[in-house]
């Protein structure tokens, strides 16, 4: 097992990064340690690597542990956890705001993803209208009658593995048979080919939309979650989300839920990081504070 070193240049906060990974029954999370065991697919090859903080918010620093091929497997540990974003740039932009107050008080967060794109579609899908409790609990047992598990870790199911599925088979999970037919749709699509997943990490979002939206089982809710918490991508608004409603409404003292159009007037100011206040919107009601 090789170790190495990360230094990061602050602000970056870990522990608020671990305290919302801990309320997902699927992350391997110990908050004393302050570490994360995290699964990494290199092609079809599972590997886990072990991220703890050893600094602060001021001074972020990691200590990764891992085996396998250790560039590929660092580079992964950044693009998951936001570590290459100048988080420092984004708060003197935000400092300048309406919404300056929020990122204070939240400092550092960064835009963090979902370990790896495909479960970041099946998630979203299996999301989709449902309460948050039982969304992560559809989730859970999805994972875990599909997936793998090492070593204490939960890796995702493959798409391969979905694609064979009948509808029956995730109904007994609890699934609707509308859900069920598009998680393996999605899933034959992606093994066939017609849908590359790789290939969205090169595409400009406008062009990721016309590839996904046309997809049963994927409208634009869908697509926006995946274009900022699967491809990390900075300049995202849902402006249907229910969280950012209710976030703006609170923190511009408002009598009612925002329209559409003070959305939009609200948000002038935030580009090119749209994606970064839509973050600290759902980060200012969340309990844990």
């Amino acid at each position: 097992m090789w170790e190495k070193k990360l230094v990061l240049e602050p602000p970056y906060h870990f522990d608020q990064v671990l305290r919302r990974l801990s309320n997902d029954p699927l992350k391997a999370v110990d908050m004393k340690k302050r570490e994360i065991k995290v699964p990494i697919r290199l092609g079809k090859n599972p590997y886990i690597a072990i991220v703890r903080a050893t600094g602060t918010i001021e001074t972020p620093t990691f200590l990764v542990k891992a085996h396998g091929p250790k560039d590929q497997i660092i580079c992964e540990i950044k693009r998951i956890f936001g570590m290459n974003h100048q988080l420092k740039v984004i708060h003197a932009h935000f400092s300048q705001t309406n919404l300056a107050s929020i990122f204070e008080r939240h400092m550092g967060t960064p835009l963090m993803l979902d370990f790896h794109l495909y479960h970041c579609l099946m998630k979203c899908i299996i999301h989709q209208q449902l309460n948050l409790v039982f969304a992560y609990e559809l989730t859970k047992r999805f994972v875990h009658t599909y997936g793998e598990q090492i070593e204490g870790v939960w890796f995702d199911p493959l798409p391969e593995t979905i694609a064979s599925l009948h509808t029956d088979d995730l109904r007994k999970l609890q699934f609707s048979q509308r859900k069920a037919e598009y998680v393996i749709d999605v899933s034959k699509r992606i093994v066939s080919g017609s849908l590359c997943l790789e290939k969205l990490q090169a595409l400009p979002d406008d062009e990721i939309e016309e590839r996904l939206l046309p997809i049963r089982g994927i409208g634009p809710w869908t697509v926006q979650n995946v274009l900022m918490n699967g491809l990390g991508r900075p300049n995202l608004f849902p402006m249907a989300d229910i969280g950012i409603q209710n976030a703006i409404k609170q923190h511009f003292e408002l009598s009612e839920k925002p329209t559409k159009e003070q959305m939009m007037e609200l948000s002038k100011e935030w580009a090119p990081y749209l994606s970064y206040a839509s973050l600290y919107l759902w980060r200012s009601i969340e309990k844990d504070k």
